[in-house]
């Protein structure tokens, strides 16, 4: 897997995720780093977990 990839971290559970081939047209819109999160939305990440 190649080390250059980019990543963002999850609005709902605050983890870091990183760039998938299926999101390559829209890697900007990505806010979730999967169904379940995109799903509970409602719940939004405060910031206090450790990375």
């Amino acid at each position: 897997m190649p080390a250059n990839l980019p990543s963002k971290i999850c609005e709902v559970c605050g983890l870091r995720f990183n760039w998938r081939k299926k999101w390559k047209k829209n890697w900007d819109d990505v806010k979730y780093c999967s169904e379940k999160c995109r799903k509970n939305k409602k719940s939004t990440f405060s910031g206090s977990a450790t990375i």
